[in-house]
């Protein structure tokens, strides 16, 4: 009996949630766009961070700042989406700032020490190995970048799979302050969501280039990056572009639909890296890396299958909810 009173508190809940709204056709193309972010921005992010390395790059602190450091393109679309025109829904619902700002630095720290276990993992991994870790913790396989020894490559792994453990908790503290402390459903709480967590990781990962003394070899490691020093610079903008987009597509998907769905789109977003890194690095591609890659897909596919399902019960359930008002009415 309680099970079955859950549910339909569940139920109720989700049919007036404002996203429920949405056309079946519109609810897809908001998901597929985020989709798109998360999967087009961490490939390239990953490859352009892989890059940074091979061309001599060897900051990790500084691979860590550009992760978050280029939240200020988000106040475009910030400032462009309209305001809420409710003053008094949103007084009554908003959370003490107090709160807020306890949050944003909690997860803000934590996205900055997951940031640089995920430097430190690419640095001493190829791409390929690096995105599969991510996506499905394959471990001790042959693919290490030459001249990497393996306790370097070892320790690049255990950083590796401790950030992909810290990401999926890190989804489920973002999906629990979306649905616990937040309460809004606009696009404009996923910015600034995305937005003030940066603020404080980048602020804590500047903290640490200067602190560990990493800032006074940047001059030097620009002048000798292999492609010069306007790549050099490129490099790091773009890297911090491309984050920024992946990380707007893995909050907009907590946000659309649930933690556990950006948790597996980031999987795929990881498994097609490996055959980009194959292409532009000439990564070896062994048969291990092609089962970890088919089942990061398999896995996809199945738990969007079971997601279309539940979608089709609760518009379902919706339809019967309106018809039994209507039959009440008459």
């Amino acid at each position: 009996m309680k099970s079955q009173y859950l549910n339909k508190v569940e139920n109720t809940v989700a049919l007036q949630s404002p996203l429920f709204k949405l056309k079946r056709w519109q609810w897809w193309l908001l998901v597929a766009i985020n989709i798109f972010f998360l999967v087009a921005g961490q490939s390239a992010a990953v490859l352009l961070g892989r890059f940074y390395y091979d061309q001599g790059g060897n900051s990790k602190w500084m691979a860590t700042v550009v992760q978050t450091a280029g939240f200020p393109i988000l106040f475009i679309p910030l400032f462009l989406l309209p305001s809420d025109n409710d003053p008094l829904a949103s007084s009554s619902s908003s959370p003490p700032i107090r709160t807020l700002a306890l949050i944003y630095i909690v997860l803000g720290m934590i996205i900055a020490g997951d940031n640089y276990l995920y430097s430190l993992g690419l640095s001493y991994l190829s791409a390929s190995t690096y995105s599969l870790i991510c996506a499905s913790q394959l471990a001790f396989n042959a693919g290490g970048p030459s001249g990497v020894s393996r306790w370097k490559y070892f320790l690049g792994f255990l950083a590796t799979l401790g950030a992909s453990s810290i990401y999926s908790l890190l989804l489920s503290l973002m999906q629990l302050s979306f649905q616990k402390v937040l309460k809004k459903e606009t696009f404009s709480v996923v910015l600034e969501m995305q937005i003030f967590t940066s603020i404080v990781a980048t602020c804590v990962s500047v903290a640490g280039l200067f602190g560990s003394g990493e800032w006074k070899t940047l001059h030097g490691e620009m002048q000798s990056f292999g492609k010069g020093s306007v790549p050099y610079v490129l490099t790091l903008v773009w890297t911090a572009v491309t984050w920024q987009v992946c990380s707007v597509g893995v909050v907009g998907l907590i946000f659309v639909v649930s933690s556990l769905f950006s948790n597996v789109i980031s999987t795929v977003a990881l498994a097609v890296s490996p055959i980009a890194a194959v292409i532009v690095f000439h990564d070896k591609m062994n048969g291990v890396k092609i089962i970890a890659m088919l089942l990061a897909v398999w896995g996809f596919a199945s738990f969007t299958y079971q997601n279309y399902l539940d979608d089709s019960k609760l518009r379902k359930a919706k339809t019967n909810v309106t018809e039994t008002r209507n039959n009440s009415v008459c």
